[in-house]
């Protein structure tokens, strides 16, 4: 089958720099969907019906013509960020035929020298600026396609706000076309400029000296989340996170989530990584709203209830992490029940009754039960000595396919 749909990337060059196969697509198309700014590009020699998007955007009118001849116009790679990837998830690869254009971050890594397997691309189109924490440390370089003109100021706020004031910022405007600008400065000393809509900013990240190293492995400081004392601690919590072992693409339920820290670390193993944290007490919710954008993971979605009548509607995980009411009637069971086949189940107990609970519930599922026992080195008069957390009780069951 040949493609019925054609997408076109084009830059700010316009049609004269697009290749032959571009050029040839749309001088060939009746119909050509896009963008107004990138139907603006096109000579006048393109004789094709201009469409542009409905909005809001859909795209339903342009699937309802499957089998026509249709191209649609994008800006830049269509599948870095882009419609080509929207379409790709609902059109057939052997009807689609796809002809980018170089990137904007392309453009913007040739224009500093940044080789591009060394860069952390991210988007901020439509998506909250608090997701760069998470990829925050000195020496990364980010690439960030912008939402809009503000996007720079507001994303230099943010640096001098995590501690990382001294970074560099690039903003590029209009890349690869005639009005092509660039702008430099630090984050400390950003002053506002007067930037173009379509922007994109290059950050050299440095960090103040006394900003905190966090890590995106399991196990972050206390220190790094708000919290009313029901926090599992940081040795617990890289435990409990290894057994839970996130992969790419995987929800967790973090049931009881208190200040939402296993969920947070759960989403910063992997950018893909997905978790729904469930707490019913509202001071608590306000501690995972402020973790979750401090911590650079703002997806973490919350569920304001209590398990496990909070439970009853929501999608399937890959694992459960149970941090409290494992007491609470049928909240291991609809955890079990709603857990997808080979999923992972972890649960913490402190209490006698709670731990009373995982026993015997275990009889039932199996799994393993460990004792966990961390102490530490504190003063006592002029000398020092061991200091014993509360132990904790960890069962781990993964359930059968």
């Amino acid at each position: 089958m040949s493609p019925w749909l054609t997408v076109v990337g084009i830059g700010e060059d316009g049609f004269k720099g697009l290749g032959r196969n571009a050029r040839h697509a749309l001088l060939r198309a009746s119909r050509i969907i896009g963008g107004q700014r990138q139907l603006d590009l096109l000579p006048v020699c393109i004789r094709g019906t201009h469409e542009l998007w409905p909005s809001p955007f859909s795209l339903e009118p342009l699937l309802a013509r499957r089998f026509e001849p249709v191209c649609v116009l994008a800006s830049g790679d269509p599948m870095f960020y882009g419609v080509g990837a929207s379409l790709a998830r609902q059109v057939a690869a052997d009807e689609l035929l796809i002809l980018p254009a170089p990137s904007s971050v392309s453009l913007a890594a040739a224009r500093l020298g940044w080789p591009l397997q060394d860069v952390v691309t991210l988007s901020v189109v439509a998506r909250p600026v608090a997701a760069l924490n998470a990829h925050l440390a000195s020496g990364v370089r980010l690439l960030v396609l912008s939402n809009d003109g503000q996007s720079p100021t507001a994303i230099a706020a943010l640096l001098r706000a995590s501690g990382f004031g001294p970074s560099r910022l690039s903003v590029f405007e209009h890349l690869g076309g005639t009005a092509e600008r660039r702008i430099d400065g630090h984050a400390e000393g950003w002053q506002d400029p007067p930037i173009a809509t379509l922007n994109l900013i290059a950050i050299d990240c440095l960090a103040d000296a006394n900003t905190p190293r966090l890590s995106r492995l399991a196990g972050l400081p206390d220190a790094a989340f708000k919290h009313d004392g029901q926090l599992t601690k940081r040795d617990v919590r890289a435990m409990t996170l290894a057994r839970l072992a996130p992969t790419p693409g995987e929800l967790l339920w973090d049931v009881g989530a208190g200040s939402g820290s296993i969920g947070i670390e759960w989403m910063r193993a992997h950018p893909s990584c997905r978790a729904l944290a469930i707490e019913a007490d509202a001071g608590r919710q306000q501690l995972i709203e402020h973790n979750r954008e401090a911590l650079g993971v703002p997806g973490l979605q919350l569920i304001r209830g209590s398990a496990p009548q909070a439970l009853a509607e929501l999608e399937a995980p890959d694992a459960i992490f149970i941090g409290g009411g494992v007491t609470r009637d049928g909240v291991l069971d609809t955890c079990w029940q709603h857990l997808r086949p080979g999923g992972r189940l972890v649960a913490n107990a402190v209490t006698l009754q709670s731990e009373m609970t995982l026993m015997n519930w275990r009889t039932q599922h199996g799994g393993e039960l460990t004792r966990i026992h961390v102490a530490q080195a504190q003063p006592l008069g002029e000398f020092d000595t061991w200091r014993q957390a509360l132990p904790i009780t960890l069962l781990e069951v993964i359930k059968p396919l």
